[in-house]
C-alpha cells in the first residue's frame, strides 16, 4: 500500500472511531437527560429535591435526590410509573451506589442549605469585610455559646472572621424571651455583645468547676410577651436548626475550602483554627 492509500485508510479509521465515540456520548447524554417520571414530580411536590440521574449499578435508572441534609437514591422501574427509594446491595451485602449518590447531590444540597442559612434571622458579630463568615446557632442562656463567643474574640477582633449568630430560644424557659429581647433591641449587635461580655468571667468559672448553668439575666431581661413577628423569626430559626439535624447549641455552620457546607456542634477546644483559619 502506497503512502496515499495509507493516509486515506487512516483517515477512514479515524472517522469511524469518531462516529462511534459520538454515538456513545449521545447515548450517555440521553440517559442523563431523561424526563422525570410523574412519580418523581409528585415527590418534588412533597419537598424532595430531585437533582437528576446518576451512574448506578444494577441496570435500573437511578435518580439522585435529597430532603434537607439526607441524600436519597430513587430507582425508576422500567414502566416509568414507579420509583423505589432505598439502598442497593451487591452479592456481598455491600452498598454499591452511595458514593455516586453523594457526589451527585453534594453541590446542590450545599447550595440549597446554605441559602436557607443566609436567609435566617441572625445578628452580625464582627466586620462585614471579614474574609470568613461562620454562622452560629446561639441560645442567649447557653453557657457553651458564651464560651465559643469568648474563644472566637481573636478572630473576630482582628477582622478575619464575622460570626453570624442565628438566635434560638430553646435551652430554658427564659431562653425564648431573652432571644426575643435581643431581636427586638434597636441595636441587636450591641445588645448581644453586652450580654455575652458581661457573662464571660462568671461563666468561665462555672465551666471550670464542672457546674455549667444558664447565663444570668443581668442586662438582658426576657420579654414577657413576644411580638408575633419576632416569634415567627425564632420559629423559623428553630425549623432551620431541625432541618440541618443540629440538636444543641452552639452549632457552627461554615463553608470549607471547596465550598461545601460543614457543621459542628459544641464549643470545640483547639478546633477553631481549622474552622476560622489562621490568625
Amino acid at each position: 500500500m502506497n503512502l496515499s492509500s495509507r493516509i486515506a485508510s487512516s483517515a477512514s479509521t479515524h472517522r469511524r472511531r469518531l462516529i462511534t465515540l459520538t454515538c456513545l456520548m449521545a447515548v450517555q447524554s440521553a440517559g442523563w437527560a431523561q424526563a422525570k417520571p410523574d412519580t418523581l414530580r409528585a415527590l418534588e411536590s412533597r419537598g424532595i429535591t430531585v437533582v437528576g440521574t446518576f451512574p448506578a449499578a444494577g441496570g435500573l435508572t437511578a435518580w439522585a435526590a435529597f430532603k434537607g441534609q439526607t441524600p436519597l437514591a430513587l430507582y425508576a422501574t422500567p414502566d416509568g410509573k414507579h420509583v423505589v427509594a432505598g439502598t442497593m446491595l451487591d452479592a456481598r451485602g455491600d452498598e454499591v451506589n452511595q458514593a455516586a449518590l453523594e457526589q451527585a447531590v453534594a453541590k446542590p444540597m450545599t447550595q440549597g442549605a446554605w441559602s436557607q442559612v443566609e436567609r435566617s434571622t441572625w445578628i452580625a458579630d464582627g466586620s462585614d469585610k471579614a474574609a470568613k463568615v461562620v454562622y452560629v446557632l446561639t441560645d442567649p442562656n447557653c453557657p457553651y455559646c458564651n464560651k465559643l463567643w469568648s474563644d472566637a474574640r481573636p478572630w473576630v477582633d482582628s477582622g478575619k472572621v464575622q460570626l453570624r449568630h442565628i438566635i434560638v430560644g430553646i435551652l430554658t424557659p427564659t431562653s425564648a424571651g431573652k432571644a426575643a429581647a435581643l431581636l427586638a433591641d434597636r441595636n441587636p449587635a450591641a445588645a448581644l455583645d453586652a450580654h455575652e461580655r458581661k457573662n464571660v468571667a462568671a461563666n468561665a468559672k462555672a465551666l471550670s468547676s464542672g457546674r455549667p448553668r444558664p447565663l444570668a439575666d443581668d442586662g438582658l431581661k426576657p420579654l414577657a410577651s413576644i411580638p408575633p413577628a419576632i416569634e415567627a423569626k425564632l420559629n423559623a430559626n428553630e425549623k432551620l436548626m431541625a432541618s440541618l439535624r443540629l440538636q444543641a447549641t452552639p452549632a457552627l455552620i461554615w463553608r470549607d475550602a471547596k465550598g461545601m457546607m460543614q457543621t459542628r456542634t459544641g464549643a470545640p477546644d483547639g478546633a477553631l483554627p481549622d474552622i476560622f483559619g489562621p490568625l
